[in-house]
């Protein structure tokens, strides 16, 4: 177990491709502290739309639980839908309220800084290092938004001042989809060169992995294959 970085109070699933297999889930369900069936959830779609392969569908397929990733069709008592690119025009204290409301908030994959983008402007990253109950569940660009760095590799939408600098809520960074079919670059010797070229800790993850962070530290919950890379020196 590793420090979280203080400061970053909320619970953190950190995933590759969702709730994949038993052990992600018990450790979903363990910050939760209830049953699934039990807990509101609201999904964040928003990072689909950024995506080098972002269209309509995807997002959609996402919120209605019909994607590849298990999120949305868990069996939770509710789940609603959070779309940051409308909370400008929203009063603030309406949404946020929704926010808190809700046990868990499920974020989409996609682009992680198109995402980071519109956490920021919305000012949803302002308030969830304030939602110390609440836990979020990422997946792929929804966890990689989270990190200090996404690295050059995983720069796709590029947001106007450059860089590939993200929420920093945690100390490490995320490779995603590790030896994936659909992705089939993304292979160990790639996840090096990535690490390499970044100046803290990072994890390489593949589908059936995930990352958990509470404030008392991080712990990989995994069925399949992951490494951690340390920074370089």
């Amino acid at each position: 177990m590793r420090p979280i970085r203080a400061g970053a109070l909320m619970k953190l699933l950190l995933t590759d491709s969702g709730v994949t297999n038993g052990s992600i889930r018990a450790a979903l369900v363990d910050l939760l502290g209830k049953p699934i069936a039990d807990a509101d959830a609201l999904c964040i779609p928003t990072a689909g739309y950024g995506g080098p392969d972002g269209d309509p569908g995807g997002p959609w397929r996402f919120i209605s639980g019909r994607s590849p990733s298990p999120m949305t069709e868990l069996g939770w008592k509710s789940v609603g839908v959070l779309e940051l690119t409308a909370l400008p025009g929203l009063d603030r204290e309406r949404w946020v309220s929704w926010v808190r409301d809700a046990d868990v908030l499920l974020v989409n994959g996609g682009d992680a800084l198109y995402l980071c983008h519109w956490m920021r402007e919305s000012g949803l990253a302002d308030l969830l290092p304030t939602l110390r109950d609440t836990v979020y569940v990422g997946l792929s660009a929804g966890s990689m938004a989270l990190t200090p760095r996404v690295g050059d590799l995983f720069v796709g939408w590029e947001p106007s001042a450059g860089g590939d600098t993200a929420l920093g809520l945690v100390d490490f960074s995320l490779f995603p989809h590790l030896d994936s079919a659909d992705c089939p670059e993304n292979t160990m010797a790639a996840a090096e060169r990535w690490a390499a070229g970044l100046a803290g800790p990072a994890y390489a993850i593949d589908a059936q992995t995930a990352i958990k962070v509470t404030d008392t530290g991080v712990e990989v919950v995994s069925e399949g294959n992951w490494r951690r890379f340390e920074v370089a020196g």
